[in-house]
Formats: C-alpha cells, structure tokens, sequence
C-alpha cells in the first residue's frame, strides 16, 4: 500500500523566503532613507501625500476635538455658575451696606456742617437726633433725643444744617417736643435778606405753605427772595436762613398782599439738629437782700460829708 504523503501540495508559488524579503526590504529602506536626507528626491512625494491625507486625519481628529471642546464648555459652564454664586452672596453680604452708604454720607456731611455750626453759638448749642414725630397729623411737630436732664428747655430755637425748623414747647427729662415753623401755632420774625424790609412769618399746618401776613402791598418782597430771622424775638439769634419767597400775590382791592414762602430748613427730612439755648437772665436777688442792699446804699450816702 502506498503511504500518504506528510507535506502539502504545492498549490501556490511562495517565492523568496520571508527572511529574504526582510533582508531586501531593509536594505531598500536604508537606501531610501539615505537618498531622501542626501538629495531630496522625497520631498514633492511627502508633500502630495500629506495634501492627500489631510482630509483622512482632519476626520480622524473631529472625535478628538468635539469632545474637547465640549469638555471645555461644561467647565466653563460650571466655572461661571460657581463665580455667579460667589457674586450673589458677596452681593447679599454686602447689600446693606452699599444701600446705606449714600445716606451714611449725607448724614456725616450734615452732622459736619452742624459741628461747624455749633462752634458759633460759644457752647450755647446742643446737638439732638430725631426721634419720632408727632402722631397728630394737624399738628407738625416731632421728638428729639434731649430733654430736661440736657439743659434743653421750653422756648428754645432748633434748627438744622440749613436754616431754623422750629421751637421747642414742651420738655421732658430725657426728650423734648418739637413744634415746627409749618405748624399753625409758630411765628418767626424775619426779614428780606436783600432790601432787609421785616415781616412774620407764619405757619400754615399740614400740606399748606407758610406765609408772611400782614404785610403791605408796597413792601419791597419778589419771588425768590430769601428770608432770614430777625432776631427782635429773642427766640433765633439774627441772620438765620427761614425760607425763600415763593410767590406774591398784590391786589388794589386789600389791605395786605398774599405771600407765600418755602422753608428753606428740612423740617420733614433733618434726621440731626441743634437746639439753641436762650440767653438766661440772671435770677434777681431774694427781697430781704434787695432790701439790705438799698439801705446799706442810703446809710452810705448820709455818711457822706458834703463839699
């Protein structure tokens, strides 16, 4: 019996052996290589080929740079959302403040021009806070932070940064009431700071504006006039701003014209004032002094020897 044979048929022509062609394509390298870097020959080769592939890697790259750049917006994203709430709690930390700084400021440069104001009136002067105003709405007054126990005392003057606002009527140990120049029961004497022609001015009570009252038609008075204390009522020291003219009214037909003023003082707005104290006048002397001081006087005067 013939054997069967181990080997498999030839049915394809393998040519050179694998090692042989590792040995040829080698050496073509080598050659290659050593022709390109010597003499260039490669170089329009490299470039059609990288002109030919540049769409291929630009595809292949897309995955890559899709994925990077939406990497990078959810960081961003998420970068702002943290820096957005760190603004808002910075912002509600400090919102009161930044609210009040405005009104901080306004009440440090009246409280300044108050001090400046006080230093005129030779300690005669006391700096009170508003307290409260009045409940009844007919009647314009309002409270202060000092009272009786201050030396503030009834028939005193008030004013604020820029002009009178009104006198104290009533007293108490730790606060005193405020009747303001707007009310219907305050008078102040004034004059027209421009021709110095006086008059009264009264008030008019709530939502109606002070007028100067019985003052003739001649008088030398036109709108924007600006009106100062005159001093003749012991209450406000001369000189001190009231109100401004805002408007005249003359008719042949009456006796005295129609004038009405603007207070130039923040009576409804002045968080700080200056109470002025009135000069006190000296306490006369108990009787029985008064008495044994004249007779000491007399008995000196008959001892007296005559020229």
């Amino acid at each position: 019996m013939r054997p069967i044979p181990v080997d498999p048929p030839a049915f394809f022509n393998r040519g050179p052996s694998p090692f042989a062609r590792l040995v040829f394509f080698g050496l073509l390298s080598l050659v290659l290589l050593f022709t390109d870097t010597r003499y260039r020959y490669l170089e329009q080769v490299r470039e059609a080929v990288a002109v030919a592939l540049y769409p291929l890697q630009r595809a292949m790259l897309a995955p890559g740079l899709a994925i990077g750049y939406f990497a990078r917006y959810l960081a961003s994203k998420s970068d702002l959302a943290d820096a957005n709430a760190t603004l808002e709690r910075e912002l509600a930390a400090n919102a009161p403040a930044v609210q009040g700084y405005g009104m901080e400021r306004r009440d440090n440069a009246r409280l300044r021009e108050l001090l400046a104001l006080r230093s005129q009136y030779d300690g005669a002067a006391i700096a009170a806070q508003v307290l409260y105003t009045g409940r009844d709405p007919f009647a314009q007054k309002l409270y202060v932070d000092r009272g009786g126990n201050d030396g503030v005392e009834a028939g005193d003057g008030v004013i604020d940064e820029t002009g009178v606002v009104g006198q104290v009527t009533r007293v108490l140990p730790q606060l005193a009431e405020v009747t303001l120049i707007t009310d219907r029961d305050q008078a102040v004497p004034v004059k027209v700071e421009r021709s110095g022609a006086r008059s009264v001015m009264f008030g008019n009570g709530t939502g109606r504006a002070p007028e100067l009252r019985f003052t003739a038609p001649s008088a030398d008075l036109r709108v924007g006039d600006r009106l100062v204390t005159s001093g003749i009522d012991g209450t406000y020291p001369a000189g001190l701003a009231v109100a401004v003219v805002t408007a005249v009214a003359k008719s042949p037909g009456e006796m005295f014209a129609r004038i009405a003023c603007r207070p130039l003082a923040g009576v409804d707005r002045s968080e700080y004032l200056l109470v002025l104290a009135r000069p006190r006048a000296a306490a006369p002397p108990p009787p029985n002094e008064a008495a044994a001081a004249a007779a000491s006087k007399k008995g000196a005067r008959a001892k007296a020897p005559r020229g």
